[in-house]
This record gives structure tokens, C-alpha cells and sequence, in this order.
């Protein structure tokens, strides 16, 4: 599971070189442009897809917001919290 996923390639994003296939094609004239087109086409759609399939796409910036701000209070609640056990010097063990 976890090796089949270390063995995928690395995804590309870019459109560039589809781009740039599809101008080559059009300056030779040639018949491969539709099928260029068609390969660009599914790139976009395939990018749409996982737009998508994106956690917390659905979720509103405001929503967002909130969320953000809930987890650093939080944070810092826990550093406040962690600072005065520290303090109270209750790890340290006595020698015997």
C-alpha cells in the first residue's frame, strides 16, 4: 500500500508542455493538434477532479477563519499549560 504509493511518479501540474506540443503541431500543420487538444483537455479535467476531491473544499473562508483561530487559541492555552508544569519543578528526581 505504502510502497505502491513511494513507486508512483511525482504528479505534474503544468499545462506548459501541452502547450507547447500543441503550438509545435500547429506550426508543422499538422493532424496531431486534435489529439494535443484532446491530451490538454483531460489534463484540465483531471486538475478539476482533484480540486474537488480536496479536503475542506466545501468549507467558506469565513468558516476557515474560525477554525484557524479556535486552533490557536488552543495552541496557545497548551503553551500556557506547558510553561507552568514545567515550573513547578515536579520531574526533577532527588538523588538517593
Amino acid at each position: 500500500m505504502a510502497t505502491s504509493q513511494a513507486k508512483q511518479e511525482p504528479e505534474n501540474y503544468s499545462f506548459l508542455p501541452l502547450i507547447h506540443d500543441i503550438i509545435k503541431c500547429m506550426d508543422k500543420e499538422s493532424a496531431d493538434v486534435h489529439g494535443e487538444l484532446n491530451k490538454l483537455k483531460t489534463r484540465i479535467q483531471e486538475m478539476r477532479d482533484q480540486i474537488q476531491a480536496m479536503p475542506g473544499i466545501d468549507t467558506s473562508a469565513e468558516e476557515q477563519q474560525e477554525a484557524l483561530e479556535t486552533l490557536r487559541q488552543q495552541v496557545a492555552t497548551k503553551n500556557q499549560l506547558l510553561h507552568k508544569y514545567r515550573g513547578l519543578c515536579m520531574f526533577d528526581i532527588p538523588k538517593a
